[in-house]
Order: C-alpha cells, then sequence, then structure tokens
C-alpha cells in the first residue's frame, strides 16, 4: 500500500473529492509520491530529483496547453463580435415550440463546439439562457437538455479526430507509445479512431434513454427574467460576423493540413485581428478572456505531464504492475472493470479526461500488456477510463458547462440535475462497452 504509484493516486482522489485545488491537489500527490520513492525534492547536479521530473514532464502535453489558451482566446473573440446572441435569437425563431428541433440543434451546436469550432463551453453561458423561456412554456425538462449538451462536449471528442478529439486522441496515442517502448507497440491516431467509435455508440444509447425515457415527462419552471436581458437592435450579420465565420473556416482547414490545433487555432485568430474583427485596443483583453476560459485547463496538463514523470521515475510502477496481475488470477474481465473503475474515481477527482490520461497511463499500459491485452483493446480501456468520470464530476466542464446555461435562472441545480442524470446515463454505458470490447477487439 506504501508504493508512490497507489499512494500518488488514492492522495489526489481523497483530495480533489475535499475540494481542494486540483493543480495543488496534483503537486501535493507527486511531492510525496517523489519522496516515498526516494526522489529528492530538488537535485544539485544531474541526479534526478521531483522538480526536474515536473519540468521534464511539462514537453509532453505542452502542445495540448498551448492549443487551450489560443482556443480560449478565439472563443473569447467570438463572444466579442456578438455572433453566438444573434444565433440564439435565430435558434428561437427556428424551432417555434418543436422540443424535438431545440435539442436536436443544441446537439449539433455542441458537437461542433469540440471538433468543427473548437471553442468548447464558452459558447453555453451566451447561447442558453435566452432560450430558457421558450424551455419552460415547452415544459421542457432541463435535465434532458444537460445531458445533451454533455453527449455533444463528451462523444465527438471521443471518437472523431478534429478539434478537441486531435487533442484527446494525441494524448492517447503519446502516452500510450511513451509507457510501451518496451513492449514494441507504435499506436497512431488511426489506431485510435477505429476502436473508439464504440465508446461513442454505448454514449447516444445513453442520451436515447435519458431524452426519450427518463426525461421524456414535461417539467414545469418558473418563468423569470434574467437580468441583462434585452432585445438586438438587429439580426443581420455584420462584417465582424463574417470575418468571425472565416477564421472558424480557417480553422478547420489549417487542421486539416496540418494536424496541429495550436496551428489553426493561431490562424483562425490572425485572421479575426488583421481584418478587424477584433480592434487592436482590444486584443489585450480577449487573450486575458482566453486564458481566464481556458488557462487553468492547460495548467492542469501540464502538471499532469510532470505528475506521470514522477511516477515512472521512482520505479514503482513495474512492482505495482507485478502485484495487481497476480490480484487478478490473468482473468481479463477482472482486470478491464479494475481498469475503469480506477478510471472513474480518479477522473472524478481530477474532472478532466485530459488530464487524466497522462496519470493512468503510467500504470494502465504495462498492466494492459502483461494481461495479454492487445494495442487495440488498451487504446479503448485508456480511453474509456479517462473519459469515465468526465460526464458526472462536479469539477468537470462537461459537467460545468451546461450549468452556466442552464441555471442562469436559479432553477437548474448543478449536481442534482446536470452531474447525477450525466453520471448515469453516460458512464454505465461506457464502462460496460469498455469491459466486453476489450475482450474482442
Amino acid at each position: 500500500m506504501l508504493n508512490p504509484v497507489i499512494v500518488a493516486v488514492l492522495l489526489l482522489c481523497v483530495l480533489c473529492l475535499l475540494k481542494i485545488n486540483v493543480l495543488l491537489s496534483m503537486l501535493v500527490s507527486l511531492t510525496v509520491a517523489g519522496l516515498i520513492g526516494g526522489l529528492p525534492v530538488v537535485s544539485s547536479g544531474d541526479e534526478v530529483s521531483i522538480m526536474s521530473c515536473v519540468i521534464d514532464g511539462f514537453s509532453s502535453n505542452a502542445e495540448t496547453a498551448l492549443a487551450y489558451v489560443l482556443l480560449g482566446t478565439f472563443a473569447s473573440c467570438m463572444a466579442y463580435t456578438g455572433i453566438t446572441e444573434i444565433l440564439s435569437v435565430k435558434i428561437a425563431k427556428t424551432v417555434k415550440g418543436n422540443r424535438w428541433l431545440l435539442l436536436g440543434i443544441l446537439l449539433i451546436i455542441a458537437c461542433a463546439s469540440q471538433n468543427i469550432i473548437p471553442i468548447h463551453i464558452a459558447y453555453i453561458p451566451i447561447l442558453v439562457p435566452p432560450l430558457l423561456s421558450m424551455m419552460n412554456k415547452m415544459k421542457l425538462d432541463r435535465r434532458g437538455v444537460a445531458c445533451t449538451i454533455a453527449f455533444g462536449h463528451k462523444a465527438p471528442y471521443i471518437a472523431l479526430p478534429f478539434g478537441f478529439g486531435l487533442i484527446f486522441m494525441t494524448i492517447i496515442r503519446d502516452n500510450i507509445n511513451q509507457n510501451a517502448v518496451d513492449f514494441g507497440w507504435k499506436i497512431t491516431i488511426g489506431d485510435v479512431t477505429r476502436v473508439n467509435w464504440i465508446l461513442a455508440v454505448a454514449m447516444i444509447i445513453g442520451l436515447a434513454i435519458a431524452v426519450f425515457i427518463t426525461y421524456r415527462k414535461p417539467r414545469e419552471y418558473q418563468d423569470i427574467k434574467l437580468e441583462g436581458q434585452h432585445e438586438l437592435e438587429s439580426l443581420k450579420l455584420e462584417y465582424k460576423h463574417w470575418i468571425t465565420l472565416l477564421a472558424a473556416l480557417v480553422i478547420v482547414i489549417l487542421q486539416v493540413k496540418f494536424g496541429s490545433l495550436p496551428v489553426a487555432a493561431f490562424g483562425g485568430l490572425l485572421v479575426m485581428f488583421i481584418f478587424g474583427a477584433v480592434k487592436i485596443k482590444d486584443i489585450d483583453e480577449q487573450f486575458n478572456g482566453g486564458i481566464k476560459l481556458m488557462g487553468f485547463i492547460a495548467f492542469v496538463m501540464l502538471i499532469a505531464g510532470g505528475f506521470a514523470k514522477v511516477l515512472n521515475s521512482t520505479g514503482a510502477v513495474e512492482e505495482l504492475v507485478d502485484s495487481a496481475i497476480s490480484l487478478m488470477n490473468g482473468n481479463t474481465w477482472v482486470a478491464a472493470t479494475i481498469i475503469t473503475l480506477i478510471g472513474l474515481l480518479v477522473t472524478m477527482g481530477i474532472g478532466t479526461s485530459f488530464g487524466t490520461v497522462p496519470v493512468l497511463a503510467v500504470l494502465y499500459v504495462p498492466l494492459c500488456h502483461k494481461m495479454g491485452f492487445s494495442p487495440a483493446a488498451t487504446i479503448i480501456l485508456m480511453s474509456a477510463a479517462a473519459a469515465l468520470g468526465d460526464a458526472g464530476s462536479p469539477a468537470s466542464d462537461t459537467t460545468l458547462g451546461p450549468t452556466s446555461g442552464l441555471n442562469a435562472d436559479g432553477q437548474h441545480d448543478h449536481i442534482w440535475d446536470t452531474c447525477v442524470p450525466t453520471f448515469l446515463h453516460f458512464n454505465i454505458p461506457l464502462m460496460i462497452a469498455a469491459i466486453v470490447a476489450a475482450q474482442f477487439v
């Protein structure tokens, strides 16, 4: 039980569940693990130390962190131009009381925010609140809406290698390859795409149950006027709006051409700045907004890389893997279940599937290899273990995003109306799909 890996993961989970800041929890956990593993805090020469491992580990997730900051800035710029507010009004006029059409539009927008125009959750507090009055008239259960939006933020990046999906799959690829050098594995983004569709299908089933069965019945809400709500003078797209759409198109093109999200996001920002969609005097404000929106997640990713490096450097991973294998008695069903359960616990604590991968890969990749799982099975178990808990975690963007919009009038509880519904309808299907699929792929 004093194995540095066990101590680090358990301490991390406990601190996060006690609502200690995630960055602080990770730093404390990796420091304790390093000390137990015999690493000095700092070194005077070339000796490996906790601090040197943390700094070296930054490089593994540096590209991802940069992408988050740039995409957060792009989302801030979109809000600055007012294009999302116009879109909200147009949606209300298009839907005309059809609840299924509204859910379909929100689902498409949520998916696009992850893969096509990767602005993450930034659109929700701008787009959703103006739609609440219409939802109230429909007596639409907001728990079903929360599940719809959460699905759009999760399933696409698990299955499609675009936008945040490219980031997620790159993290999965790199961390498996880094921890499988001795096995001769060399997986690609294509390998991840070929199996992760299974997880997306499981989530589709969960969404269907939530929308068509669990939350189909009408639910009453009071019609409360929101502060600061006003009518737009015109819905006509202006010059700055067309430039914003052009910038979004440039992001898609650059992403496909170069396969790099930071390059794509940077190109989109340049279009908005050069062509005047954002005034020069306001550029600093947009970067500050982007850092506020996504900077924290970027730093979580950097520290997660250092966390994994420290655990690797203690040399305790091999010992833990051997112990775990003896407990599993060679049963791959038991192994897959334990792997997904640990992933669920860790991600519930950290609140980000992206930050969970480097932490879990240190343990999971050697374990999967010794248990006889194929590279494809390892990919699906790693992906599921990372994604589990992201839906349902109170600290996750997947749940915080929907709540930020649906609770604008104070009638949507974060835990019971977002976290619990998304946890039940997505984590259970994900776990079942991963455990079963790992036995056959």
